[in-house]
């Protein structure tokens, strides 16, 4: 992992302090953080975030500025598995927000 993902890592580590049943593991080159076993979000190389929603929220969502639908190596993932470009996560308020996308989904799916 470069110094901006690890940089994202630290900052998403700071946000969910204190969030039960939160963990953080290394996965496909990413720094994931999983509540009860299922994927959040991920810190990517570059300061990437990995987020992990339902297909239909994925697929409003990536209409945004600086989201588009993950990359994982060759291949391009579904609209459940979103890249958020580092410029999109310039305050830890926007950070936030897409950290709450994520539990919300998690939540409603778990």
């Amino acid at each position: 992992m470069d110094a901006a993902g690890e940089e994202l890592a630290d900052r998403v580590r700071a946000l969910l302090n204190g969030a039960g049943g939160v963990e953080e593991r290394r996965m496909f080159g990413t720094r994931a953080f999983l509540l009860d076993g299922h994927i959040l979000v991920g810190a990517r190389p570059g300061g990437t975030l990995l987020v992990r929603v339902d297909e239909e929220t994925g697929a409003a969502l990536s209409t945004r500025a600086g989201v588009a639908r993950a990359v994982m190596g060759s291949r391009t993932m579904g609209t459940g598995w979103l890249d958020v470009a580092p410029r999109v996560l310039a305050d830890d308020g926007e950070l936030m927000f897409w950290l709450d996308v994520a539990r919300e989904n998690a939540e409603q799916s778990g």
